[in-house]
Protein backbone atom coordinates (compact mmCIF):
# COMPACT_ATOMS: atom_id res chain seq x y z
CA UNK A 1 0.00 0.00 0.00
CA UNK A 2 2.81 2.51 0.63
CA UNK A 3 4.44 1.63 -2.41
CA UNK A 4 1.59 2.16 -4.22
CA UNK A 5 0.79 5.53 -2.36
CA UNK A 6 4.17 7.18 -2.86
CA UNK A 7 3.85 5.94 -6.55
CA UNK A 8 0.42 7.94 -6.83
CA UNK A 9 2.20 11.01 -5.44
CA UNK A 10 4.89 10.77 -7.39
CA UNK A 11 2.67 10.65 -10.87
CA UNK A 12 0.16 13.46 -9.45
CA UNK A 13 3.91 15.98 -8.32
CA UNK A 14 4.88 14.97 -12.20
CA UNK A 15 1.44 15.65 -13.51
CA UNK A 16 1.46 18.89 -11.69
CA UNK A 17 4.82 19.57 -13.07
CA UNK A 18 3.43 18.98 -16.80
CA UNK A 19 0.48 21.32 -16.75
CA UNK A 20 3.01 23.79 -14.74
CA UNK A 21 5.39 23.80 -18.00
CA UNK A 22 2.37 23.58 -20.50
CA UNK A 23 0.77 26.42 -18.96
CA UNK A 24 4.31 28.30 -19.18
CA UNK A 25 4.69 27.72 -22.65
CA UNK A 26 1.13 28.60 -23.57
CA UNK A 27 1.59 31.92 -21.59
CA UNK A 28 5.18 32.60 -23.64
CA UNK A 29 3.07 31.89 -26.94
CA UNK A 30 0.16 34.00 -26.02
CA UNK A 31 3.24 37.04 -25.22
CA UNK A 32 4.84 36.39 -28.13
CA UNK A 33 1.94 36.56 -30.08
CA UNK A 34 1.02 40.08 -28.82
CA UNK A 35 4.45 41.45 -29.56
CA UNK A 36 4.08 39.94 -32.74
CA UNK A 37 1.12 42.07 -33.22
CA UNK A 38 2.67 44.81 -31.94
CA UNK A 39 5.53 45.01 -34.39
CA UNK A 40 3.66 44.14 -37.46
CA UNK A 41 1.09 47.36 -36.41
CA UNK A 42 4.21 49.01 -36.50
CA UNK A 43 4.86 47.42 -39.94
CA UNK A 44 2.10 48.32 -40.91
CA UNK A 45 2.43 52.12 -40.03
CA UNK A 46 5.70 52.71 -42.11
CA UNK A 47 4.48 50.71 -44.89
CA UNK A 48 0.66 50.72 -45.50
CA UNK A 49 0.56 49.68 -48.29
CA UNK A 50 2.34 46.79 -47.80
CA UNK A 51 -0.46 43.64 -48.28
CA UNK A 52 1.62 41.42 -46.70
CA UNK A 53 2.34 43.14 -43.77
CA UNK A 54 -1.60 43.26 -43.24
CA UNK A 55 -1.96 39.80 -43.84
CA UNK A 56 0.09 38.81 -41.56
CA UNK A 57 -1.15 41.24 -39.06
CA UNK A 58 -4.60 39.81 -39.24
CA UNK A 59 -3.08 35.99 -39.36
CA UNK A 60 -1.04 37.00 -36.05
CA UNK A 61 -4.62 38.78 -34.44
CA UNK A 62 -6.77 35.97 -35.17
CA UNK A 63 -4.17 33.47 -33.50
CA UNK A 64 -5.05 36.31 -30.25
CA UNK A 65 -9.10 35.93 -30.87
CA UNK A 66 -8.58 39.87 -31.90
CA UNK A 67 -11.28 39.05 -34.93
CA UNK A 68 -13.08 42.58 -34.69
CA UNK A 69 -9.68 44.15 -34.85
CA UNK A 70 -8.73 41.65 -37.79
CA UNK A 71 -11.87 42.10 -39.68
CA UNK A 72 -11.33 45.77 -39.61
CA UNK A 73 -8.34 45.46 -40.97
CA UNK A 74 -9.51 42.60 -43.76
CA UNK A 75 -11.90 45.34 -44.77
CA UNK A 76 -9.31 47.92 -45.41
CA UNK A 77 -7.48 45.77 -47.68
CA UNK A 78 -10.88 45.28 -49.36
CA UNK A 79 -11.28 48.76 -50.03
CA UNK A 80 -8.02 48.64 -51.85
CA UNK A 81 -9.02 45.40 -54.06
CA UNK A 82 -12.13 44.73 -53.90
CA UNK A 83 -12.14 42.03 -55.99
CA UNK A 84 -10.09 39.30 -54.00
CA UNK A 85 -12.14 37.13 -53.26
CA UNK A 86 -9.39 35.11 -51.05
CA UNK A 87 -9.84 38.52 -48.76
CA UNK A 88 -13.50 37.82 -49.01
CA UNK A 89 -13.14 34.34 -48.08
CA UNK A 90 -10.61 35.35 -44.82
CA UNK A 91 -13.31 37.89 -43.80
CA UNK A 92 -15.68 35.14 -43.85
CA UNK A 93 -13.78 32.55 -42.04
CA UNK A 94 -13.22 35.69 -39.41
CA UNK A 95 -16.87 36.44 -39.08
CA UNK A 96 -17.53 32.61 -38.84
CA UNK A 97 -14.90 32.86 -35.42
CA UNK A 98 -16.19 36.06 -34.27
CA UNK A 99 -19.73 34.43 -34.34
CA UNK A 100 -21.64 36.57 -36.88
CA UNK A 101 -23.10 33.85 -39.07
CA UNK A 102 -25.12 36.48 -41.54
CA UNK A 103 -21.51 38.94 -42.44
CA UNK A 104 -20.05 35.44 -42.67
CA UNK A 105 -22.46 34.28 -45.15
CA UNK A 106 -22.31 37.43 -47.29
CA UNK A 107 -18.66 37.65 -47.29
CA UNK A 108 -18.55 33.88 -48.76
CA UNK A 109 -21.25 34.95 -51.54
CA UNK A 110 -19.14 37.59 -52.69
CA UNK A 111 -16.43 35.86 -52.50
CA UNK A 112 -18.08 33.28 -54.62
CA UNK A 113 -19.44 35.87 -57.20
CA UNK A 114 -15.68 36.64 -57.95
CA UNK A 115 -14.55 33.40 -58.24
CA UNK A 116 -16.38 30.12 -57.26
CA UNK A 117 -13.87 28.32 -55.13
CA UNK A 118 -14.49 25.09 -53.62
CA UNK A 119 -13.19 26.40 -49.95
CA UNK A 120 -15.60 29.17 -50.50
CA UNK A 121 -18.92 26.98 -51.64
CA UNK A 122 -18.21 24.35 -49.12
CA UNK A 123 -17.77 26.84 -46.36
CA UNK A 124 -21.08 28.48 -47.52
CA UNK A 125 -22.86 25.45 -47.68
CA UNK A 126 -21.82 24.34 -43.98
CA UNK A 127 -23.65 27.59 -42.63
CA UNK A 128 -26.40 27.16 -44.89
CA UNK A 129 -26.55 23.62 -43.59
CA UNK A 130 -26.86 24.70 -39.89
CA UNK A 131 -29.62 26.70 -40.96
CA UNK A 132 -31.29 23.95 -42.46
CA UNK A 133 -30.86 26.24 -45.48
CA UNK A 134 -31.95 23.31 -48.51
CA UNK A 135 -28.73 25.91 -50.75
CA UNK A 136 -26.63 23.37 -48.94
CA UNK A 137 -27.94 20.57 -50.97
CA UNK A 138 -27.79 22.40 -54.03
CA UNK A 139 -23.64 23.73 -53.92
CA UNK A 140 -22.86 19.90 -52.20
CA UNK A 141 -24.27 18.76 -55.09
CA UNK A 142 -22.16 20.83 -57.67
CA UNK A 143 -19.06 20.15 -55.57
CA UNK A 144 -19.14 16.79 -55.80
CA UNK A 145 -20.26 16.97 -59.72
CA UNK A 146 -16.60 18.18 -59.95
CA UNK A 147 -15.20 15.13 -59.59
CA UNK A 148 -12.02 16.38 -57.47
CA UNK A 149 -11.42 13.28 -55.52
CA UNK A 150 -11.91 11.42 -52.07
CA UNK A 151 -11.60 14.65 -49.56
CA UNK A 152 -14.19 17.01 -51.14
CA UNK A 153 -16.23 14.59 -51.57
CA UNK A 154 -16.00 13.60 -47.47
CA UNK A 155 -16.54 17.01 -47.42
CA UNK A 156 -19.58 16.94 -49.00
CA UNK A 157 -21.27 14.20 -47.43
CA UNK A 158 -20.65 15.85 -43.90
CA UNK A 159 -22.00 19.19 -44.96
CA UNK A 160 -24.91 17.28 -46.83
CA UNK A 161 -25.61 15.20 -43.64
CA UNK A 162 -25.56 17.75 -41.27
CA UNK A 163 -28.18 19.59 -43.25
CA UNK A 164 -30.72 16.75 -42.79
CA UNK A 165 -29.59 16.09 -39.21
CA UNK A 166 -30.60 19.95 -38.74
CA UNK A 167 -33.78 18.75 -40.88
CA UNK A 168 -34.87 16.14 -38.07
CA UNK A 169 -33.96 13.00 -40.65
CA UNK A 170 -31.35 11.07 -38.68
CA UNK A 171 -31.61 7.97 -41.04
CA UNK A 172 -30.60 10.13 -44.63
CA UNK A 173 -28.02 12.29 -42.07
CA UNK A 174 -26.59 8.87 -40.76
CA UNK A 175 -26.36 7.42 -44.33
CA UNK A 176 -23.94 10.73 -45.31
CA UNK A 177 -21.79 10.63 -42.50
CA UNK A 178 -21.18 7.39 -43.35
CA UNK A 179 -20.26 8.34 -47.12
CA UNK A 180 -18.12 10.51 -45.59
CA UNK A 181 -16.22 8.25 -43.01
CA UNK A 182 -15.95 6.23 -46.25
CA UNK A 183 -13.90 8.53 -47.85
CA UNK A 184 -12.27 9.84 -44.89
CA UNK A 185 -12.01 7.72 -42.10
CA UNK A 186 -9.83 10.05 -39.87
CA UNK A 187 -13.00 13.02 -40.29
CA UNK A 188 -13.65 13.41 -36.28
CA UNK A 189 -16.95 15.40 -36.84
CA UNK A 190 -18.74 12.82 -38.62
CA UNK A 191 -18.45 10.45 -36.24
CA UNK A 192 -19.26 13.08 -33.47
CA UNK A 193 -22.35 13.59 -35.57
CA UNK A 194 -22.97 10.03 -35.35
CA UNK A 195 -22.65 9.85 -31.45
CA UNK A 196 -25.12 12.92 -31.27
CA UNK A 197 -27.97 11.46 -33.33
CA UNK A 198 -27.31 8.49 -31.06
CA UNK A 199 -27.64 10.79 -28.18
CA UNK A 200 -30.48 12.77 -28.62
CA UNK A 201 -32.70 9.52 -29.30
CA UNK A 202 -31.59 7.87 -25.62
CA UNK A 203 -29.64 5.10 -27.47
CA UNK A 204 -26.72 5.41 -25.31
CA UNK A 205 -25.40 2.05 -25.83
CA UNK A 206 -24.65 3.04 -29.52
CA UNK A 207 -23.91 6.34 -29.03
CA UNK A 208 -21.47 5.14 -26.76
CA UNK A 209 -19.98 2.51 -29.51
CA UNK A 210 -19.52 5.38 -31.98
CA UNK A 211 -17.56 7.95 -29.95
CA UNK A 212 -15.34 5.00 -28.60
CA UNK A 213 -14.50 4.15 -32.49
CA UNK A 214 -13.80 7.96 -32.55
CA UNK A 215 -11.19 7.50 -30.02
CA UNK A 216 -9.37 4.33 -31.50
CA UNK A 217 -9.30 6.41 -34.71
CA UNK A 218 -7.94 9.45 -33.08
CA UNK A 219 -6.86 9.08 -29.21
CA UNK A 220 -6.07 12.72 -28.62
CA UNK A 221 -9.77 13.99 -29.73
CA UNK A 222 -10.97 15.72 -26.47
CA UNK A 223 -14.52 16.00 -27.39
CA UNK A 224 -14.79 12.45 -28.59
CA UNK A 225 -13.89 11.63 -24.49
CA UNK A 226 -16.20 14.31 -23.51
CA UNK A 227 -18.64 13.23 -24.85
CA UNK A 228 -18.10 9.05 -24.29
CA UNK A 229 -17.90 10.47 -20.39
CA UNK A 230 -21.70 12.55 -21.17
CA UNK A 231 -23.09 9.05 -22.61
CA UNK A 232 -21.49 7.11 -19.35
CA UNK A 233 -23.00 9.87 -16.82
CA UNK A 234 -26.20 9.39 -19.19
CA UNK A 235 -26.21 5.86 -18.07
CA UNK A 236 -25.54 6.01 -14.81
CA UNK A 237 -22.02 5.00 -14.88
CA UNK A 238 -20.63 7.72 -12.56
CA UNK A 239 -16.86 6.67 -12.48
CA UNK A 240 -15.99 5.77 -15.97
CA UNK A 241 -17.85 9.35 -16.61
CA UNK A 242 -15.76 11.18 -14.01
CA UNK A 243 -12.55 9.46 -15.59
CA UNK A 244 -13.24 10.43 -19.50
CA UNK A 245 -14.39 14.15 -18.67
CA UNK A 246 -10.71 13.84 -16.61
CA UNK A 247 -9.32 12.46 -20.05
CA UNK A 248 -11.26 15.19 -22.07
CA UNK A 249 -9.39 17.99 -20.00
CA UNK A 250 -6.09 16.31 -19.91
CA UNK A 251 -6.32 16.93 -23.92
CA UNK A 252 -8.22 20.08 -23.99
CA UNK A 253 -7.98 22.68 -20.37
CA UNK A 254 -10.37 25.09 -22.55
CA UNK A 255 -13.10 22.65 -22.40
CA UNK A 256 -15.35 24.19 -19.27
CA UNK A 257 -18.41 22.09 -19.69
CA UNK A 258 -16.28 19.06 -19.29
CA UNK A 259 -14.73 21.05 -15.79
CA UNK A 260 -18.06 21.90 -14.73
CA UNK A 261 -19.45 18.62 -14.76
CA UNK A 262 -16.55 16.89 -13.06
CA UNK A 263 -17.20 19.34 -10.30
CA UNK A 264 -20.40 18.06 -10.08
CA UNK A 265 -19.88 14.58 -10.03
CA UNK A 266 -16.94 14.55 -7.85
Amino acid sequence: MKTFWFAAVLLTMLSACTDQRNNNAADRSTEEQRALVVALQEQVKQYPDSAGARMRLVNAMDSLGMYKEAIAHTDSMIIRDSLNNGLWFARGQLQESNEDTQQAIESYRKAISIYPSVESQLSLANLYAERADPRALAICTNVAKMGLGRESDAHSSFIAGVYYARKGDAARADSLFDQCINNDYTYMEAYMEKGFIRYDSKDYPSALQVFQRAITVNNTYADAYYWQAKTYEAMGNKQEAILNYQRALGLDKNLSQARAALTKLE
